[in-house]
């Protein structure tokens, strides 16, 4: 019989079963696939809390590697045995075995292993539409980027680097702040010491940055809005410390005719074209050598509940992986 990790109700790591669930056969646009390794990242948090609100009962996860088993009717570039990844899928990740539409799968290509593509695939595809489409980052930038030592801010680093970037990373100590300057990171704020508001002005010699990536949210997100420079952007693409108050947008234009955006993996990677072009992109970086995908733990899948916890109380660092 086949196991998932499902929650009944929502709440901390402990509403997390491992029980035994039916995968039938694939339906016209879907493929059975048997995961190998499953992602684990600060969304699966959002949706077990119900911050982010999933219909319960509920199936967790949207990242996972694994081989195809089966394939419906209408699905023509797919077969069995083919290896396979994705990042951007309804919730589900967390378990052997699922359906799943055959337009969210990626083809594997040579020289990526399946844990280095659970740990990469939405933190990477995330990192691709941040730095490339929702601002293009470009030599000679200076940008600055929160939880520079977490599973996006590594990647995010990295990649940035390569395109000739200067990183200004934000952790919260000291053994994160090596991890962040070894992945990329010029130069490190550990903001529960410094003021890192005054240190980027001090940093850029108060021409500040263009752009603020900023998953923390509550804890930073108007902060970072005196970090930017007149027409900067401050990207919104998480809330680990909580969600951010309403915005006086008053504020915008008084801190320099700012934009403010929410971006989602989900929307830039609506539509299958983009999504492949998406993957491609990150594909060519690892393959390279530019991007360097480290996992950092691991967990049985089964024991996810206690990687969660970890998670959410700052014990692990860059890309963490469930193992089937």
């Amino acid at each position: 019989m086949t196991h998932a990790i499902r929650f009944h109700k929502t709440g901390g790591p402990e509403v997390l079963v491992w029980e035994e669930v039916s995968v039938g056969k694939p339906g016209p646009g879907e493929a059975r696939i048997r995961h190998t390794a499953v992602g684990l990242n600060f969304v699966d948090i959002y949706n077990r809390s119900g911050l982010y609100p999933a219909q319960l009962p509920s199936g967790l996860g949207s990242e996972a590697a694994g081989v195809v088993e089966e394939v419906g009717p209408g699905v023509t570039d797919l077969k069995p045995g083919d290896r396979v990844a994705y990042g951007a899928s309804p919730l589900g990740a967390y378990s052997e075995a699922r359906l799943i539409p055959a337009d969210r799968l990626l083809k594997l290509p040579e020289g990526v292993d399946d844990r280095t593509a659970a740990a990469m695939m939405l933190k990477g595809l995330t990192t691709q539409y941040l730095i490339r489409q929702t601002y293009r980052v470009k030599a000679g930038d200076t940008i600055l980027l929160h939880a520079a030592a977490g599973g996006v801010g590594l990647i995010l680093s990295q990649w940035a680097k390569h395109l000739g970037a200067t990183v200004i990373g934000t952790v919260s100590n000291d053994e994160k702040a090596k991890l962040a300057k070894a992945h990329g990171c010029d130069h490190v704020i550990i903001y529960t010491r410094e003021d890192f508001v005054k240190r980027v002005d001090e940093i850029t010699g108060g021409k500040k940055v263009p752009v603020v990536y900023d998953s923390v949210g509550k804890d930073t997100f108007l902060k970072s809005l005196d970090c930017l420079a007149p027409l900067g952007v401050a990207a919104l693409f998480g809330q680990s410390s909580g969600a951010v108050e309403p915005l006086n947008l008053g504020l915008l234009a008084q801190k320099g005719s700012l934009y403010v955006t929410r971006p989602t993996l989900f929307t830039y990677a609506a539509k299958r074209e983009n999504l492949v072009a998406m993957a491609n992109e990150l594909f060519d970086v690892v393959k390279s050598g530019a991007v360097k995908i480290e996992v950092h733990q691991t967990y049985p899948l089964k024991d996810a509940a206690k990687a969660h916890a970890d998670l959410a109380a700052r014990k692990t660092t860059g890309s963490t992986v469930l193992l089937v």
